[in-house]
C-alpha cells in the first residue's frame, strides 16, 4: 500500500480570471456534502501564497505576477521533494496551473538522475512565454518554464529586462536539474491553442490525443499509448486541469472550453494512468467556484480524486 500526502496550493495569481485559489477548499466541501471522511484520513500540508500580490499594481503586463510566481514555485517545488523524501506519493491540489512549475521542479530536484515524462490533461498546451504570451497569465506558462523554452521563433511580445530575469529564474527552478524533453510530453484533450503552441507542437512532433481520439479508441487504449510513448522515461507525472472537461459538465473553471471530455471518462482515463508503477505524482488544478452553481465542478473533482486515490493506494 502506498502512503499518500495531499499537498495543498490555493495560489491563482497566475490566473486571469479570480477564484482559483477557492478551489481546494470547495472540493473540500465537496467531500463533506458527500459525508466523506477523505480529507480527515489524509494526511496533508498547505503551501503558502503570494494571493496579496493581486490588489497591487500589474509590474510585468507579459508574465503578470512572475515575482509572487516564482516565490511560490519555488515553495511547492521544495514541498514536493520534501514529501516524495518522506517515502510519500504526493497528490497536489492547486488553484492556478502556473503552480505545477513547481510540482516538475520538485520532481526533478527529488529524481536528479530520472528521465520524467509528463501527461498533460488539460485542454490547454501551456507552452506560452512572456515573449509570445497574448494573456500576460502565468497558468499558460508552466511547461514553457520547465522545457526552458522561450518561443523565440514567434515572438510578438518585447518583456523588459525585469520580466526577463525573473522568467530566467523561474526557468532554473528546473534547469538546474536538467529541462524536461519535449517528446518526453503528452497532451490529452487540448483543443485551445495559439499559433506560437502550435508551431512548438509541430516543430517536435509532440504528442496530442484528442477528444476525438479518447472516444473513438477508448479511454484505457489512449492511456495505454500515453503511457507506451513515454516507454522511455523512468518516472511519469500525471496533471489533470479540470477544463479538459467539457463545460456542460461545470463552469466552474477560469477558461472553459467546449467540445471536451465528460467527467467518466476523465476518472477512468486518470486512473488507468495512474495504475502505472512509473507514475509519482498525481495533480489537479483550476477548480473554480466562483464560476459555478451548486459546487457541480468541485463535486465532479472530488469523485474524480477518490478514484485516483484509490487507485493509487490499492496498486
Amino acid at each position: 500500500m502506498v502512503d499518500l500526502k495531499i499537498i495543498e496550493v490555493k495560489s491563482e495569481i497566475g490566473a486571469g480570471t479570480r477564484g482559483a485559489s477557492l478551489g481546494v477548499d470547495a472540493i473540500k466541501i465537496a467531500a463533506h456534502d458527500f459525508a466523506s471522511k477523505f480529507f480527515f484520513k489524509c494526511d496533508s500540508v498547505e503551501v503558502e501564497t503570494e494571493n496579496h500580490l493581486l490588489y497591487e499594481p500589474i509590474r510585468n503586463p507579459f508574465a503578470r505576477h512572475i515575482e509572487g510566481v516564482h516565490r511560490v514555485l519555488s515553495r511547492v517545488a521544495d514541498t514536493v521533494t520534501a514529501t516524495i523524501k518522506d517515502n510519500k506519493f504526493p497528490i497536489v491540489l492547486a488553484g492556478d496551473h502556473s503552480t505545477a512549475a513547481g510540482t516538475i521542479a520538485g520532481l526533478k530536484q527529488a529524481y536528479p538522475d530520472k528521465r520524467l515524462g509528463i501527461i498533460w490533461v488539460d485542454a490547454h498546451a501551456d507552452l506560452h512565454s512572456p515573449f509570445t504570451t497574448p494573456s500576460g497569465n502565468m497558468h499558460g506558462m508552466p511547461l514553457a518554464m520547465v522545457l526552458g523554452e522561450d518561443n523565440q521563433e514567434m515572438r510578438c511580445n518585447i518583456p523588459d529586462d525585469n520580466t526577463v530575469n525573473l522568467w530566467e529564474k523561474c526557468k532554473a527552478l528546473t534547469g538546474k536539474h536538467g529541462f524536461v524533453s519535449h517528446e518526453d510530453i503528452v497532451f490529452i484533450a487540448v483543443r485551445d491553442v495559439e499559433q506560437q503552441e502550435i508551431t512548438l507542437m509541430r516543430k517536435y512532433k509532440m504528442r496530442n490525443f484528442s477528444v476525438a481520439d479518447v472516444r473513438k479508441r477508448g479511454v484505457e487504449k489512449v492511456a495505454s499509448e500515453a503511457l507506451t510513448h513515454l516507454d522511455k522515461c523512468d518516472i511519469i507525472y500525471v496533471s489533470f486541469d479540470v477544463d479538459s472537461m467539457d463545460p456542460k459538465i461545470s463552469s466552474g473553471t477560469g477558461t472553459p472550453v467546449p467540445n471536451g471530455i465528460n467527467e467518466r471518462e476523465a476518472g477512468k482515463l486518470l486512473q488507468n494512468l495512474v495504475s502505472s508503477p512509473k507514475v509519482v505524482c498525481f495533480e489537479m488544478v483550476e477548480v473554480n467556484p466562483t464560476l459555478d452553481k451548486e459546487n457541480l465542478m468541485a463535486e465532479n473533482a472530488f469523485e474524480i480524486l477518490v478514484k485516483v486515490y484509490n487507485q493509487i493506494e490499492n496498486d
